[in-house]
């Protein structure tokens, strides 16, 4: 067995607000133009139509054109969303795991053995795996950039998600230790192996703030950030970027631009320390650039894909890797000539992962 390739049909979220695209449309896609791909992934909300009450119509469709196109359902995405019913009441671990329990049952029912969450906590999933169990249908915990695997020494204190995270996937790991589980999972997601800050991000946050030669600025910025080795060499750089580029970087209404320069990157080799409970990964890209030398093979610079799906392959993965594309989402304040082909996208995301995978 190998790794297997599948798409998430977030990554073809344009198409679908443009009307260009529908749910069927992108499986047919799927099967028919990269060249064996069979996994699918879907955000519940997004795909399923009256969500979470969709209709006994909607399953039989869903499982007739997953079975026309030879198709395997791998993973819904869920969400938490502890406000979802009164913005003036948190709900408590008992609601968010009755909510969970619902789109476990909803997965099963379309087919799907795996659940994304991000975020939920460990005694919300806890409530909810003796159904997880019945249903067959694991509860994969997905890891976010900034997020790291192994327990981080140092905890970046500017950055709330990174400080609320630290330490929860080794806690995950170590719970599915204990108690022997089979349907509690972690699930990667590639961002976290970022060398460094997209281009296509880079070229945004210079763009909204109105830089006139933004291309070759944010190039600059990209080839300051490669040379970054240690903690004082990131925060050189954040002092060198605030002061050069102070509508960017020293901008309260654009935060991230800044954190785009954390070293948020995790070792490819930590997958070996949570290598038993990985049953999916999220194929991350941001922008798919052809390889010098190489007419024909594509890249996303911004990642280290090559340590990751070697690492994968050493430690004997044979899940899905489901293509996540999300460049689009920089590059939609500007005209409709200027947006990306996310179709394409993909299929050069395709033929990378073939290349790098030995297919």
């Amino acid at each position: 067995m190998a790794i297997k390739r599948g798409v998430s049909l977030y990554s073809y979220q344009q198409e679908e607000w443009f009307g260009r695209m529908t749910w069927r449309e992108m499986l047919k896609e799927v099967a028919t133009n990269l060249d064996g791909a069979t996994g699918i992934e879907i955000i519940s909300e997004a795909t399923i139509p009256h969500f979470p009450f969709p209709g006994e119509e909607f399953y039989q469709e869903w499982l007739f054109e997953m079975a026309r196109w030879g198709l395997e359902a791998v993973t819904m995405d869920v969400f938490p969303d502890p406000l979802q019913f009164r913005r003036d009441h948190v709900m408590n671990d008992r609601e968010q795991a009755e909510r969970l329990k619902m789109e476990l049952r909803i997965a099963n029912k379309m087919g799907f053995k795996n659940l994304r969450i991000l975020g939920t906590p460990i005694s919300v999933v806890e409530l909810a795996l003796p159904l997880a169990e019945e249903l067959d249908v694991r509860i994969n915990q997905e890891i976010h950039a900034p997020a790291t695997i192994r327990r981080p020494e140092n905890i970046d204190d500017s950055n709330p998600y990174a400080r609320a995270n630290a330490g929860k996937i080794m806690d995950i790991a170590e719970y599915i230790q204990k108690t022997g589980t089979r349907h509690y999972g972690l699930h990667p997601d590639f961002g976290i192996f970022k060398k460094e800050p997209p281009k296509v991000y880079m070229d945004y946050y210079f763009r909204c703030a109105g830089e006139e030669h933004w291309e070759e600025e944010s190039k600059e910025t990209i080839e300051r950030f490669r040379k970054c080795k240690t903690q004082n060499d990131e925060d050189e750089l954040k002092e060198w970027a605030k002061k050069t580029y102070p509508k960017v970087f020293n901008n309260p209404a654009n935060p991230f631009a800044l954190e785009e320069l954390n070293h948020s990157f995790v070792p490819p080799e930590d997958l070996k320390l949570i290598a038993p409970y990985i049953y999916v990964c999220h194929g991350k890209f941001m922008e798919m650039t052809e390889i010098e030398g190489m007419p024909g093979e594509y890249e996303d610079k911004a990642i280290d894909y090559d340590g990751a799906i070697a690492v994968l392959k050493e430690i004997g993965f044979e899940g899905y890797i489901d293509s996540e594309y999300e460049g689009q989402r920089n590059q939609q304040d500007r005209g409709l000539e200027f947006l990306p082909n996310e179709i394409e996208e993909v299929r050069r995301h395709h033929k990378m992962l073939k290349r790098l995978i030995g297919e």
